[in-house]
């Protein structure tokens, strides 16, 4: 489920996210947090729109419980891309839970933020 999260990430296209995306997500990032899949739509745009180019990778991949319709992970992340004509690169921690309805994987909830010191 996240390699094809990873994949539609990189198209920078949200019609490519979305079908990803459990209608009641939440997702929280550096800059905000976001509740349901419209709000989500509109932090996605924004990043897409501000960086170009963009890289994102997922390693240290930890399940951390996996059920017939919820999962959990955690996660090392890193991303590049072109932000104002400069390249520019962040890393990070990440937690992900996945929900499954009519056999379709969704994510639910995202947490993104820097790695613990």
């Amino acid at each position: 489920m996240l390699t094809e999260y990873k994949h539609a990430l990189s198209t920078q296209r949200w019609e490519a996210v979305a079908p990803l995306i459990h209608d009641n997500a939440c997702f929280i990032f550096s800059e905000g947090s976001y509740f349901g899949k419209a709000a989500v739509e509109t932090a996605f745009r924004n990043t897409f729109d501000l960086i170009k180019n963009e890289h994102y990778s997922i390693k240290n991949l930890v399940w951390i419980y996996v059920g017939e319709v919820r999962a959990s992970c955690t996660y090392d992340f890193a991303w590049s891309g072109v932000i104002d004509g400069k390249l520019t690169s962040g890393t990070g921690r990440g937690t992900t839970v996945v929900v499954c309805g009519g056999g379709i994987w969704q994510i639910i909830q995202e947490h993104l933020g820097p790695s613990p010191k």
